[in-house]
C-alpha cells in the first residue's frame, strides 16, 4: 500500500527566471520613498488649497498623510516588491525563485526583498532587536526625567512625546518578536515543509516594519502626539501633525501582522508533511499557530480604527468626533477589541519558545502535551471577550462590569494551564541549567508575577483604584517583558547556532542573563508599591515622599540597559569576531530543525521528510527517530501508513 507523498519542488531558477532588477534594495527603496513622501506632500499641499484643514487641531494633515502614503508605495516599489509581478504583465515567465534566494551568498542578500523564509526570519531577528533597542532608549529618557518632582530636563509636552513613542514602539513593533523571527524561519521547518504558502506576502510583511518604524519615529518632527500608546480620542483628534504618524505607522503594523497570520495559517494547515499530525505538531508551531489567528481577526480592527480617525483629521468625517456627532467610546472599543488580543498576540510566542527549551532541557516528554495545546487555543478563544475590561472606568454601562470581570477571570484558567504544563515538565527532571533554560526559569518566575497582579486588575472595585497608575504599569512590564522578552533572548541562545551557526559567548551570556534578570525585577517590582502610593502614570511631576523609590527604579533601568548592551556586544563579536562554530545538534534536541544540516539548505529538505514521532518523547530508549529525512522518492512505503497526514 502506498500514500502520495507532498510534491517535490522545483529546482532552483534558471539565469532566465532570475528577480528582475536584482540590484534593487534598501538603497533603492530609501531613494523610492524619499521621492514619494515629496510628491505627495506637495500633492497634499496642492489639494487641501488651504480649505481641507482640521477644525479641532488647526492643522492641515493632509499633506503629511499623502506624504506617508506615497512614501510607503515609494518604499516598496523601490525595494522590488512588485517585479515579479510587473515582469508577469510584460509577459515573462513568474520565477519560482524562494530557494535560489535560500543559495544566495554574501550579506547583500538580507538587505533586499528575498523570498526564502529563512532569509526574511534573519531579516526580522536584527530588525526587532534593533526596534527592541530604540524603544529602550525612550525608556532610559523616561526614567531619566523622573529623577526629580521637581526638577525637569524636558517640558511636558515633550514627555508625553517621548513616553508614547517608547509605548507604541514596543507595542507595535514587539507584535513581531517572535512571530517574525522564529515564527518565519523554523515554522516550515518544523512541520517538514520546504517553504511557506505564500513566500511574497511573508517578505511584504516583514518590509512594512521598518517604513512604520522610520514614520512612527518622524512623528518627533512634527511635535509627537500626546495620547500614549492607545491614540484615545477625542484627544487624538485635537492633536497636531504627529499624531498622523501613529496611526499611519500603526496601520502599517496591522497590515503586516495580517499577512504574517494568514501566511503562517496557510503554511500549518496545507503544507505539514506526511505523519505530521496534529497531535505531534511541535507546541511552537501551536503558539504560532494561535497567535496567527488572533492577528488575522483582531489587526483588521485596528487598521479600521486607524483609517477612520485619519479620514477624521483629513476628510472631515465624523466618526470619533463628539462635537459632529461621532464617538470617542467607539475608539476605544475598536482599539481594545485589537488591544487585548494583542497582549495574547505577545504571551503565547513566549510560551511556545519555553516549551521547546524546557522539554530539551530536562530531558523529558512534555508534560500534559494536549492540554498545553488546548489552553493555547482556549486563550486565543476568550481573548476576544475581554476587552472592556480596559474600560472599567471609561463610561462602561455598570451592568457589563460584571461580564467582562467575570470572563477575565476565566482567561485565567487556560493560561494556567499552559503555566502548569511547564511546572509538570520540571518535575523530578535532570535539568541542565545551560543559558536558554534559564531565561525559561526566569520566564516563569515573572510571568508568575503578572498574572498574579492581573487578577487584582480584573476585579472592578480594585481595578478602579488602580487604574491609570504606576501598579498597571508593572503589571503589563512583568506579563509582557518579563515574559516575552525573556523568551525572545531563551530563543535567541537556543537557536542562533542554527540559524547563523554561530555559538554566543557563554560567559558574557551568563552575565547577560543574571544582570538582565536581576535589574528587571529592581526595575518593575518597585512600581507595585509606587502605584498603591498613589503614583500615575504619564506625569513628569510627583509628590515629594515618593523620590526615593522612583530614583531605585530609574538606577537600576540604567542597570537594565546595561545588561540589553552586553547582549548586544556578545553578538556583535560573536558573530563578526570570535565566531564559535556550531554545526550540529548541541542539545541533543529531537524537534525537526535540529535534525537538518547546518547551515540549513536553501530547500531545507532534499526530500518531505515522514513524520514517525513526536519531537517529546526523550527518555524514551524504544523511541523511534522523529522523521525520516530520506523517504523513498514519490511514494511512502507501507511501513508509513501508519503515520500518514491522511490519518492526522
Amino acid at each position: 500500500m502506498a500514500v502520495e507523498v507532498q510534491p517535490e519542488r522545483a529546482e532552483p531558477v534558471s539565469a532566465s527566471t532570475k528577480p528582475y532588477f536584482r540590484r534593487m534594495g534598501v538603497h533603492t527603496g530609501l531613494a523610492g520613498a524619499v521621492a514619494g513622501y515629496f510628491l505627495g506632500h506637495w500633492l497634499g499641499n496642492f489639494l487641501s488649497s488651504g480649505y481641507l484643514q482640521n477644525p479641532l487641531s488647526d492643522s492641515n494633515d493632509v499633506p503629511i498623510v499623502l506624504g506617508y502614503a506615497l512614501a510607503t508605495i515609494g518604499w516598496l516599489l523601490g525595494l522590488g516588491v512588485f517585479n515579479d509581478l510587473f515582469g508577469t504583465m510584460l509577459g515573462r515567465p513568474f520565477p519560482d525563485r524562494e530557494a535560489a534566494d535560500g543559495a544566495e551568498a554574501g550579506l547583500g542578500k538580507y538587505f533586499r526583498f528575498t523570498l526564502n523564509h529563512k532569509t526574511v526570519g534573519i531579516q526580522y531577528l536584527f530588525g526587532m532587536i534593533g526596534y527592541f533597542l530604540t524603544g529602550g532608549l525612550f525608556a532610559m529618557a523616561i526614567r531619566t526625567e523622573l529623577l526629580s518632582p521637581s526638577y525637569h530636563i524636558m517640558g511636558p509636552n515633550q514627555y508625553l512625546m517621548v513616553v508614547g513613542e517608547h509605548g507604541t514602539m514596543m507595542m507595535m513593533m514587539m507584535s513581531s518578536v517572535v512571530l517574525g523571527p522564529f515564527g518565519q524561519y523554523f515554522g516550515p521547518i518544523m512541520i517538514g515543509s520546504k517553504r511557506v504558502a505564500f513566500p511574497r506576502l511573508e517578505a511584504l510583511g516583514f518590509w512594512l516594519t521598518p517604513a512604520a518604524f522610520v514614520i512612527l519615529l518622524s512623528g518627533i518632527l512634527f511635535g509627537g502626539f500626546p495620547t500614549g500608546w492607545t491614540g484615545y480620542e477625542p484627544l487624538a483628534t485635537e492633536a497636531k501633525q504627529g499624531m498622523d504618524s501613529f496611526f499611519f505607522a500603526f496601520g502599517l503594523m496591522a497590515v503586516s501582522m495580517t499577512l504574517a497570520g494568514f501566511n503562517m495559517i496557510c503554511t500549518v494547515i496545507n503544507y505539514r508533511a506526511p505523519g505530521m499530525r496534529w497531535g505531534r505538531l511541535p507546541m511552537f508551531v501551536w503558539s504560532m499557530f494561535s497567535v496567527s489567528f488572533l492577528q488575522v481577526l483582531s489587526a483588521p480592527v485596528l487598521l479600521g480604527a486607524c483609517y477612520m480617525a485619519l479620514t477624521d483629521r483629513t476628510f472631515q468625517t465624523a466618526f470619533f468626533t463628539n462635537q459632529l456627532g461621532g464617538s470617542s467610546y467607539l475608539y476605544e472599543d475598536l482599539f481594545w477589541f485589537f488591544g487585548h488580543p494583542e497582549v495574547y498576540i505577545l504571551a503565547l510566542p513566549g510560551f511556545g519558545v519555553i516549551s521547546e527549551i524546557v522539554s530539551v532541557f530536562c530531558r523529558k516528554p512534555l508534560f500534559g502535551y494536549r492540554v498545553a495545546a488546548a489552553g493555547m487555543l482556549g486563550v486565543g478563544l476568550l481573548s476576544f471577550f475581554v476587552w472592556q475590561h480596559h474600560l472599567f472606568d471609561s463610561g462602561i454601562n455598570p451592568d457589563m462590569r460584571p461580564v467582562f470581570m467575570l470572563t477575565t477571570e476565566l482567561i485565567s484558567i487556560p493560561t494556567g494551564f499552559i503555566y502548569l504544563v511547564g511546572m509538570g515538565t520540571f518535575w523530578k527532571a535532570r535539568i541542565r541549567f545551560s543559558i536558554p533554560m534559564l531565561f525559561a526559569l526566569a520566564f516563569y518566575f515573572n510571568f508568575l508575577i503578572g498574572g498574579i497582579s492581573g487578577v487584582f486588575l480584573s476585579d472592578v472595585p480594585a481595578d478602579v483604584t488602580e487604574h491609570g497608575s504606576f501598579f498597571v504599569m508593572a503589571h503589563f512590564h512583568y506579563t509582557i517583558m518579563g515574559g516575552l522578552i525573556f523568551a525572545f533572548m531563551g530563543g535567541i541562545y537556543y537557536w542562533l547556532p542554527k540559524m547563523l551557526g554561530i555559538k554566543l559567548n557563554e560567559t558574557l551570556g551568563k552575565v547577560h542573563f543574571w544582570t538582565m534578570f536581576i535589574f528587571f525585577n529592581s526595575t518593575f517590582l518597585p512600581l507595585f508599591a509606587l502605584g498603591l502610593m498613589g503614583m500615575p502614570r504619564r506625569v513628569f511631576e510627583y509628590a515629594n515622599n515618593l523620590q526615593t523609590l522612583n530614583d531605585w527604579v530609574s538606577i537600576s533601568s540604567y542597570c537594565l540597559g546595561v545588561s540589553m548592551l552586553i547582549f548586544l556586544f556578545n553578538v556583535v563579536m560573536s558573530t563578526l569576531f570570535w565566531r564559535q562554530r556550531e554545526a550540529g545538534n548541541p542539545y541533543r534536541a529531537r524537534s525537526l530543525e535540529w535534525q537538518v544540516p547546518t547551515p540549513v539548505p536553501p530547500a531545507n529538505f532534499e526530500r518531505i521528510p515522514v513524520i514517525l514521532a513526536s519531537p517529546y518523547e526523550y527518555g524514551d530508549p524504544d523511541a523511534p527517530p522523529v522523521a525520516d529525512l530520506n523517504p523513498p522518492p514519490g511514494v511512502v512505503s507501507s511501513a508509513y501508513v501508519g503515520a500518514s497526514r491522511g490519518e492526522a
